[in-house]
């Protein structure tokens, strides 16, 4: 696994913790940021897998 998986797969978490606090406290911006975050998170994440696939990695 490369790096920009590791970093995908960590800010996808952040993000989906801060979707859940966004939501629990009403706050929509917290919301709307966390969804975000979890957007770039699989973005770098499937950018890492096509990186591992190019290589041969798994």
């Amino acid at each position: 696994m490369n790096e920009d998986r590791a970093k995908g797969k960590a800010k996808d978490a952040i993000g989906s913790a801060k979707e859940m606090v966004g939501k629990a406290t009403g706050d929509k911006e917290t919301e709307r940021s966390g969804k975000a975050d979890q957007v770039d998170g699989k973005v770098q994440n499937g950018a890492g897998k096509a990186k591992d696939a190019f290589h041969g990695d798994k």
